[in-house]
Parts: C-alpha cells; structure tokens; sequence
C-alpha cells in the first residue's frame, strides 16, 4: 500500500500510491504503530481547487523510507489523537491549505493568523473562526493557578517566540510555545527552482546549520539529475558537517554551563566553538560552511598543508574541551543542578516523535548516520551515542559523547583523504519526480523532500529542521518543573526560531 524507496532515491510521482484519505490514516496508523516515525507530512497544490498530501515514513530498523498520498476534500480525520507525532504537520496543514484534519485536538495555526494574505498557498476558505487563532492559548482555572507570558521579544539577538506558561506558584503546569513571527517564506521562494538563489536560500534556512541544510539539498538535487559525486567530495562534505556538530556542540555545553552559574566552563567552551568555526573558514573562508556545498560537491578543496593545520586543530579542541568539560563533571553542585531536570521519557519521546541529540538523550538510537546513511555515511560510521535518563544531564552528556565522536571522524577522514576531483557535472533534474533526502545535523533528522513538475523544475520543496520535531518536546519537558528551570531547559533542547518559520 506504500510506495518503499531509500534515502536519495528519486522516483517517478506516478509510482507512489494514491489511497482514500481514510485509508491513508489506518495505513500510517498502523505503521507507526509497528515502530515507524513521520518523517514528513505536508500538503502540495495540484490545481486551483485540488490538494494532495504526501506521507513520509521513516524505518530506523532497515534504513527504509515510505511514500503514501491522499487527495482530501475540504477535511480528512486527524491522526493526532492516536499518533500525537502528527500534531505539528496537521497543524501546518490546515494553516497553508484550509483542509481540516477533523478531530484535532487543538488546531491552531503555527505561523499565520486567519484571514491569510493574499498570495497565500490557500486553496480554500481558511480554518473556520471556531477553531484556536495564534493568539490563543491554552488556559487553566483555579485558584492560585496564573499566567506567565515570555516573548516573543527576547532580549540582545534572540529571534521571536512566545512561551505561555500556567503555574501554580512556581510549578509549571503546561508550556504553550507560539512560533512563526517571522515569516520567511523560504519553500514559496523555492518553487520554479533550481536558480542560482536556491543554494543560498538553502544555506540560510537555518544559520548554525548551513552545512546539513545544504548537504540534504545537495543530495536531493543530485539524485534528481542522476549525478554521482567523487569519494574526495563526499569525505570533504562529512568532514564540513562534523566540524558543524562539533562547533555548536561545544556550544551548547558552554551555554548550558553559564545558565547554571558556572563559569570556567562556560568561559572556555565560547572560545573553543570559535576556534573550531575557525576550522570550517579555513576550508572555505566562511565560519558557517557557506559556499562550500555545491551539487556535484564542494567548491573548495584542502591541500596537504591545510589538512595538517585542520588534524592539529581538531586536535587541540579536542583537549582544550576535555579539559572544560571535565570541570563540568568533577563538580557536585553541577551534577545536582542538570540531573533530573527537565525530563522526557522514552515513551513519550517516541510518542512525539523526537529526534537528534533529544531522542538520543532519552535512550533512542535514532541517528541517520546510522538508520538511514548517505555520503559518506555509507563507508564510514560513527557509533550512536544514547544516554537513558532522557534529563537536561542526558543532553549534555550526549553532546560530549558525540564531540568525542566527531573529533575522532574528522581527523580519520583528513587522514585518508581520497585524490579525485571535488566536484563533477551535474544535468537537468527529471520530471515528475519525487525525492526524499534525509541528513543527520547537529540538531537531529533534516529531512527535504523535492518534487518536480514535468518540466523538470521543482513543484513543491518540504524542509522539515529538527526543530520542527522537537519543540513539542521541550514543552513536554517542563511540565512539573519550576518556572525557573525554563532557561536550562530550553537550551539543552536549543531549537531554532529561523528553522521552524519557513
């Protein structure tokens, strides 16, 4: 009833069923529950009045993905309420086309407010009125029970988002997060592509993370044309992602050190992520990677001399953190401040389907690297590294695992990298094709998912960021918590405002 394919593989759109909108919800139900994951779920316009929804799953246990279409009407029955990885996509959904998935439990919009602009990729009349808006929220009643309202300004250079929380006194009850004030509008502009915009609109779809964004779209593109890509490429490009990992893993162990107070940590781990930043510009001269991921392979390549200075670079971050992460372990009041805060059980994460270094921190092996490798992936591999207490510890002490991990890549690779050219022709992409590319970032699963029309260019383009998976599990995670433990919490998920409004 699915149509099955691999990570890269482009297919023709005629091949992949078509079923009844309630049959489509029985087969996704029924495969989610046989250990599955919604890696996809989106809506694309096929005549004025004619919507067509794609499903893509994803199985980590053979490395298989899944294609099913729907062509609904004005509503279709919601999978939410048995399969709450779905909340987020139905949402969306409803929000871009005005299809309702009936029996959701709270479908508000997650970027625009009804009635929507004009130009809008809405095919009919928007939510009806009865249904939640952007601005509300969920409420309790009680006594002492109250509001706290943060954003969506945030003080210095934080991007918008609003987080509604009901407490009694200081124990959270529920977090609402509320997104889209940005409104970028990246995969409209991606439509009629590949033009010499879209690179850059893929680099930029989320900042911190320019080297996955644009390997998954490199990818994507590359099976649409049917190109290859030299071994010399691809180790390069594995090399770029990694030190992307590593850079804003350290990061993160250094932000989580300053929101607890502790400061050699902190102080250390802000310098050493600039260091390794440094690494990625001395491969293409920019910090974050841009320019360097092309289709067909990179722009630049790393001669003998450079490939020395990027071992020994490696090489010394990898100390210096050990030595500032070190720090953070040997200390009891750390420990006591990251374990058993802000917690997320393994069923829930499965249940909500999470993913990266937050589906990993609950015990999950769920890596694409590993389930589902690409690239270089497919010769070389990183053990997944899981952490069971699924706490604000376990997040952390993943990202270390995974530093540890990456480093050890990186130099092997520098090590032996292959001779070859770094970069082959690549055609036209063929018509009335579909193509899923999925990418491990340092966030967790990117996931596009191109089609093209029968011209050969793109029809609709669908980016699902990590945090598109994951917010709902930073919401999920304070629950019982002490409002004051919002800020350490949010940055051992550190999703992304950019990544999620496109």
């Amino acid at each position: 009833m699915t149509l099955t394919i691999h990570n890269g593989d482009a297919v023709p759109l005629a091949s992949v069923p078509n079923v009844g909108v309630e049959r489509l919800r029985d087969v996704v139900m029924g495969e989610v529950a046989s250990g599955a994951r919604i890696a996809a779920l989106f809506g694309h316009r096929l005549a004025p009045d004619r919507v067509r929804l794609v499903a893509v799953l994803a199985y980590g246990d053979s490395g298989a993905l899944a294609l099913l279409t729907t062509d609904p009407h004005e509503s279709f029955p919601a999978l939410t309420p048995d399969c709450p990885q779905a909340h987020w996509f139905e949402r969306e959904i409803a929000e871009q086309w005005g299809v309702v998935p009936q029996g959701h439990p709270w479908l508000k919009p997650i970027r625009f407010q009804p009635p929507y602009r004009p130009g809008d990729d809405v095919v009919r009349s928007p939510t009806p009125a009865t249904l939640p808006g952007v601005t509300d929220f969920f409420a309790m009643r009680g006594k002492e029970v109250h509001e706290v309202a943060v954003g969506p300004v945030h003080a210095g250079i934080i991007e918008p988002g609003h987080f509604r929380f009901q407490c009694h006194g200081e124990r959270v009850f529920h977090l609402e997060i509320a997104l889209g004030y940005q409104h970028r509008g990246v995969e409209r502009a991606l439509v009629g592509g590949p033009t010499k915009r879209t690179i850059h609109y893929m680099e930029t779809l989320c900042g911190d993370t320019t080297v996955g964004h644009a390997t998954a779209y490199c990818h994507a593109v590359e099976a649409l044309a049917e190109a290859r890509v030299s071994a010399r490429a691809e180790s390069l490009r594995g090399i770029a992602l990694e030190l992307e990992r590593l850079a804003n893993h350290v990061g993160d162990l250094g932000a989580l050190a300053g929101d607890i107070g502790y400061l050699p940590t902190a102080s250390y781990c802000g310098r050493i992520r600039g260091d390794l930043l440094n690494l990625t510009a001395l491969i293409c001269g920019s910090r974050f990677g841009r320019g360097l991921i092309r289709p067909g392979g990179v722009a630049f390549d790393v001669d003998a001399g450079r490939a020395a200075q990027l071992r020994e670079g490696v090489t010394a971050a990898l100390a210096d953190v050990t030595a500032a992460v070190t720090l953070l372990w040997d200390t009891p009041s750390v420990q006591a401040r990251l374990e058993n805060t802000g917690v997320v059980a393994r069923a829930t994460c499965e249940a909500i389907g999470l993913v990266g270094p937050a589906a990993r921190a609950c015990g999950v092996e769920r890596d694409v690297r590993h389930d589902f490798p690409s690239g270089i992936f497919r010769f070389a591999q990183l053990p997944v590294a899981t952490w069971p207490s699924g706490d604000v510890f376990a997040r952390a002490q993943v990202r270390w695992l995974e530093i540890q991990r990456s480093a050890a890549f990186v130099r092997e690779q520098i090590a032996t990298l292959p001779d070859g050219p770094t970069s082959l022709p690549v055609g036209p992409l063929a018509p009335d094709r579909i193509v899923v590319s999925l990418v491990e970032g340092w966030r967790g699963e990117i996931c596009h998912v191109a089609l093209t029309d029968e011209s050969g260019r793109l029809a609709r383009y669908k980016v699902v960021d990590p945090s598109f998976h994951n917010w709902m599990g930073l919401a999920v995670a304070m629950r019982d918590q002490q409002i004051s433990d919002f800020p350490l919490c949010n940055k051992s998920f550190n999703l992304s405002y950019c990544g999620h409004d496109l």
